[in-house]
């Protein structure tokens, strides 16, 4: 798999994991009245595949809202992911939706497409027809994460918000300050241990801190470097408590990658193949470490 496609599954996963939140950040005025009681479903891709090819699917996630006391009517939205911008075609997007509302039969579709790169303009909306008629309108809701301030979500409560903020318009010398805020959303909005692991490594490939730059967040967030070493912690205690050298390997790397950032091949062989003595040892060790050579030589 390659690295685009790796991340667009990535952004895929999110909006699966959040669909509210991915709706109230990417479809606000459409989701003023999603509350808690209203069903969101991902529709099946495979039930899709019956008439739609497989090209349409590398990318687009419907979901389907439904709401219980049918105040509204469903609304089926299809949420269209591009890390390039370069890749975006509104064409095929009216061509997708189209092909969808009659397979659906339904015409209350909402077409939602989010760019991650990119602060270019890009077409939201589409007219064919002649100089007398317009026969096809066609509009996007479009979100181009580049040109959103990220000082504007710096302390919301929606997670998917606090997730991207990595991705959102920020200064440069701001990035370390944005890494830490996303963390914290992720720390204080999503309690479950699993998830939390899952979206450090979302936080992290999307903000590709330095070498430099992790040292001067766990300088100047200490707090939040004892909150990661503090999940770390809980990690190898669930490790521990399997009983399975795997499990200690997966969660020293964690621990590792937490702290450090990207494990090195060097360090990866060497984890690879220890006891599970050193493993332990290695573990306790990696609180007070300065360095990966310094844990591990």
């Amino acid at each position: 798999m390659t690295q685009t496609a790796s991340h667009d599954q990535n952004f895929k996963n999110l909006i699966l994991d959040y669909p509210r939140q991915a709706l109230e950040l990417f479809a606000a005025q459409e989701a003023q009245d999603i509350l808690s009681d209203v069903r969101i479903t991902p529709v099946r891709q495979e039930q899709l595949k019956e008439r739609l090819g497989d090209r349409f699917f590398e990318l687009d996630i419907p979901l389907l809202v439904e709401w219980p006391d049918q105040r509204r009517e469903a609304l089926l939205f299809v949420i269209e992911q591009e890390t390039d911008p370069r890749r975006y075609s509104l064409h095929r997007m009216a061509h997708y939706v189209l092909h969808l509302s009659e397979l659906c039969n339904t015409e209350r579709v909402v077409p939602v497409v989010i760019i991650l790169h990119g602060q270019q303009s890009l077409a939201d909306q589409l007219q064919l027809g002649s100089e007398r008629h317009i026969y096809l309108q066609f509009n996007i809701l479009k979100t181009q994460l580049a040109g959103l301030p990220a000082s504007d979500y710096l302390d919301s409560s929606n997670l998917v918000a606090r997730l991207n903020l990595p991705n959102m318009n920020h200064r440069n010398t701001d990035k370390v300050e944005t890494y830490a805020k996303a963390m914290e959303g992720l720390v204080t909005l999503e309690p479950d241990m699993e998830k939390q692991l899952k979206y450090i490594d979302f936080v992290d490939i999307y903000s590709n801190l330095t070498p430099q730059e992790r040292l001067d967040y766990q300088r100047r967030y200490p707090q939040e470097e004892r909150a990661m070493a503090g999940l770390s912690e809980r990690l190898r205690s669930e490790g521990m408590q399997q009983g399975m050298q795997q499990g200690e390997i997966r969660i020293l790397k964690k621990q590792i990658q937490l702290k450090f950032g990207t494990l090195p091949d060097w360090a990866e062989d060497i984890i690879s193949t220890a006891s599970t003595e050193q493993l332990e040892h290695w573990a306790e060790g990696i609180l007070t470490a300065a360095s990966i050579e310094a844990l591990l030589k």
